[in-house]
């Protein structure tokens, strides 16, 4: 809003108004005041929550203190929620097709967390709501991101042009700056599918070779393997990030850190520079994202300070499935989803742990009569609590791990 308004404003030379056009202002105000809120108003929604009882119903696992929390505040996502939204609103730019996607993901995963949460708490139905329709949302947002990238005509890369050796065109022109002629690289600015690949030299997959072998009708089979693609990519993030909200604190500062780790990710990718000196692909108008994540490292750095060990509240499916769905659509815009296995390495983890336990339960069962299991108990993190370990050393332990995780995701850039 307040970009919108220094460009109807400008001409007013009005004191201040200037620093509205800098996306590292912006920035900088997003995290602050998605800060404040969070800490602020947040108080005030625990409050609130408390007065109509809306408390956490505990399943007795045998965990240590577990049961101390029955009654903890809940649907605390909203907080999240808020202090996402509203500084996107003040301080990005409302027209910039990335800004609009992630709003629309932050607000249509929320709903169905909330959803869920309703159910449970008002409805007193444990289950929450049925599988199928999570799944259904989760699917129906993959499609909307995926026609929105693939067709929309905003979405484009700036792509080096290649001659017919295979060899990068070049050509002479003179710096404005230092006034000395330098090389420099033909680029197009195009629609592509393509992703960052870590670890090789060109760095970039594109979806279309997974259909080449069908010839003519390549072109159509593309749009659908890209769309399965990002539909399982925003359908697993989100529910491994509603498995790992398991104590206290652990998704909101794994999320955190990913958050932070995309920010950078995304900055270099939207300056030319950067990704110029990186080879990486540029994507035009990807600056702005950078407004979005701080506004989410504010909210869920803020959230931690009421919901790090003991809670005052939890954030129910209202913010998990929100903060994964936010960060998987996030790495696909800037075309990172490849990166996700390390970069959410926990949530990855956490899901993982599951399936395994519960597939080699269902194997020994079928075989021997009875289920054996891998770990005490899972998600892993419960685990470890069944080792006598404190919930607060896990937390922090995790949290070391996915900062390890996160500089390894940056070092991919220039690991080829």
């Amino acid at each position: 809003m307040f970009y919108h308004l220094y460009q109807l404003l400008k001409d007013w030379d009005i004191p201040g108004l200037g620093m509205f056009q800098y996306i590292s202002f912006r920035s900088g105000a997003a995290i602050i005041i998605s800060l404040l809120i969070t800490v602020g108003f947040g108080k005030k929604l625990i409050h609130f929550l408390q007065y109509k009882q809306i408390g956490e119903e505990v399943r007795d696992l045998g965990l240590e203190g577990q049961m101390e929390k029955k009654g903890t505040p809940t649907m605390g996502g909203l907080i999240i929620l808020a202090s996402i939204i509203i500084p996107t609103l003040l301080f990005a730019r409302l027209d910039n097709i990335y800004i609009l996607l992630m709003l629309i993901t932050t607000i249509w995963l929320g709903l169905i967390g909330f959803l869920d949460d309703y159910i449970k708490v008002f409805l007193k139905d444990k289950a929450g709501l049925a599988g199928k329709f999570k799944i259904l949302g989760q699917v129906s947002l993959g499609i909307i991101v995926a026609a929105t990238l693939y067709f929309s005509d905003e979405v484009v890369v700036r792509e080096r042009v290649i001659d017919k050796n295979g060899l990068y065109v070049k050509e002479i022109v003179l710096d404005s700056i230092t006034g000395m002629h330098r090389l420099q690289h033909v680029t197009n600015e195009v629609k592509s599918t393509k992703t960052t690949l870590p670890f090789i030299k060109n760095h970039e997959f594109d979806y279309s070779l997974l259909v080449r072998f069908m010839g003519k009708s390549a072109k159509t089979w593309r749009w659908l393997v890209y769309a399965i693609s990002i539909i399982l990519i925003i359908t697993a993030v989100s529910n491994a990030a509603n498995l790992t909200d398991g104590i206290d604190g652990l998704a909101t500062g794994t999320s955190a850190i990913s958050g932070a780790t995309l920010g950078i990710l995304a900055y270099v990718s939207g300056n030319v520079i950067y990704a110029e000196y990186l080879n990486i692909m540029y994507i035009p108008n990807l600056g702005e994202l950078t407004v979005f994540i701080s506004a989410f490292i504010g909210a869920t750095v803020g959230f931690l300070w009421y919901n790090s060990y003991p809670a005052e509240v939890f954030m129910g499916d209202t913010g998990s499935l929100a903060l994964g769905g936010i960060l998987a659509v996030f790495a696909i815009i800037i075309r990172k989803e490849i990166l996700i296995p390390i970069l959410c390495g926990i949530f990855v983890i956490e899901n993982l742990s599951v399936v395994m336990q519960v597939s080699y339960f269902k194997y020994t069962r079928r075989k021997y009569g009875e289920g054996r299991r891998i770990f005490l108990m899972s998600p892993i993190h419960h685990h470890f609590q069944k080792q006598g370990i404190p919930e607060a050393k896990i937390v922090t332990r995790f949290w070391i791990v996915g900062i390890v995780l996160a500089v390894l995701t940056i070092v991919t850039l220039k690991m080829r």
